[in-house]
């Protein structure tokens, strides 16, 4: 975890597998946070001055960057958060490897749009908005602020990027490299924790772009409302999977047990509530422990461990206390539960649960999957829906129509059928209900970055 200690000047990043320190950054002064938006301001009229393209073209070189540093990144990922070394080192191979396609669809969703009728022709042209702050999550700590930043900036935002007080290092490597190819101002990071964050709120920024806790995301839009700030906001979730009786369950299985136990279910579209038939409860759960029982847990840098440990101290005792609390109100432990030293929690798995436990309704970020048993599809349905989350969802079984049927009654703005929620390439992340306001990705989420402005002429 990063701890304030000695120097509260200094954010020191602890590699939470072992408890050693990984190396500290300095912390950006409150007072300095006007100051810093106001060179961006300045910084961004000659950024914004130019075309998407031209913008984009400034930035191309830093793919190869990315791609020669992607496991010296990947390394200081899994280091400051426990993420395990393969999926850190994906990360920022994922990041360099479509950057450059990135741009272009980024480039091609900001081109002007002509709207004409029998009178007028009019131009829709996306335009800077100003300056954004990017205020990123430590789970994914190279993808979110490459995800946030990479739109605003070709968008011809300046960007004030504050990662998480977790992942300091990381994100600031990702920005030094970035700042070799771009001109003085236009991306500034900012260090600290939710103190520095809600100052950059607070500043003269036109864009907030959150991605983080459901409770965080309501006060940034308390805090941005008087200034009717922009804001996109990508929040917690507490995902379903619904398995039908005509199931394929080693598939179903399988993808529980990958998507509830990765980055030590420390994931937003992580699978938390599993409802099964109740005619097929039995043996799905007998395939799920099996694979449970195949993991290996440890040091993130161990050979084959697949499982690492909880980010810090504060996040495992969280997921502890849901685990205990659903424990003491009569769920059932079929693996895991059992304490373990440091930042470890075991993968879980909860049997007899219901909605009247904290664990099947707040948003747990831990290695638990909770599964209960129903009846009919009407009332799987409404088991998924009984939450005010709504980010992803999965739906399994073999006639694919009918899956689908029940797909499109779940309120969550990513369904997957037989696979997770993430869709083709080109598709927004988007959340509804209380998962997300506004969204990123694809060519609808990347004009979100950007001020729609309609010129019209008359023919």
């Amino acid at each position: 975890m990063t701890q304030h200690a000695s120097r509260p000047e200094q954010l020191v990043s602890i590699d939470p597998a072992n408890g050693e320190v990984v190396g500290s950054v300095a912390r950006t002064p409150i007072e300095a946070i006007p100051r810093l938006v106001f060179q961006a301001h300045e910084a961004q009229r000659g950024w914004g001055a130019l075309t998407h393209a031209q913008r984009a073209d400034v930035l191309r070189p830093a793919a190869a960057r990315l791609k020669a540093e992607a496991r010296r990144l990947g390394e200081l990922a899994s280091r400051e958060m426990g993420k395990p070394l393969p999926e850190a080192i994906g990360e920022a191979n994922y990041c360099a490897d479509g950057f450059a396609g990135e741009l272009d669809e980024i480039v091609a969703a900001l081109a002007d749009i002509v709207r004409e009728d029998k009178r007028v022709t009019s131009i829709l042209r996306h335009t800077p908005l100003g300056v954004c702050a990017a205020i990123t999550p430590w789970n994914f700590p190279l993808l979110m602020p490459h995800q946030s930043v990479l739109p605003a900036l070709v968008a011809g935002n300046a960007v004030l990027l504050k990662p998480s007080e977790e992942t300091t290092l990381v994100a600031c490597e990702y920005a030094k490299i970035l700042n070799e190819f771009l001109p003085a101002g236009v991306l500034t990071p900012v260090f600290g924790d939710g103190r520095e964050g809600r100052a950059l709120v607070l500043a003269d920024v036109n864009l907030i772009v959150f991605t983080g806790s459901r409770e965080t995301g309501k006060r940034i839009m308390a805090d941005a409302g008087p200034g009717l700030k922009r804001v996109i906001l990508e929040l917690g979730g507490k995902d379903p999977l619904v398995v039908l009786d005509d199931a394929d369950l080693d598939l179903a299985a399988a993808f529980a047990v990958r998507n509830s136990f990765r980055n030590a279910g420390q994931v937003c579209v992580s699978t938390e509530r599993i409802y099964v038939d109740a005619g097929v409860r039995d043996d799905f759960l007998r395939k799920m422990l099996e694979k449970t029982r195949a993991l290996k847990q440890g040091d993130p840098r161990g050979e084959g461990v697949n499982v690492g440990p909880m980010v810090n101290a504060r996040q495992k005792s969280k997921v502890v206390a849901q685990i205990d609390a659903a424990i003491a109100a009569g769920a059932t432990v079929l693996a895991g539960g059992e304490p373990r030293e440091g930042n470890f929690v075991s993968p879980t798995i909860l049997t007899d649960v219901d909605h009247r436990m904290e664990i099947m309704r707040e948003e747990t970020f831990g290695p638990v999957a909770c599964v209960q048993a129903f009846a009919s599809v009407d009332e799987a349905v409404r088991l998924a829906n009984d939450t005010p989350f709504g980010l992803g969802a999965a739906v399994f079984g073999r006639d694919v129509a009918r899956a689908g049927e029940v797909a499109e009654r779940i309120h969550a703005g990513m369904v997957g059928i037989n696979q997770g929620c993430g869709g083709a390439d080109g598709c927004p992340w988007v959340g509804v209900k209380e998962s997300g306001y506004g969204f990123h990705s694809g060519p609808e989420g990347h004009r979100q970055f950007a001020q729609v402005r309609v010129i019209s002429r008359l023919k």
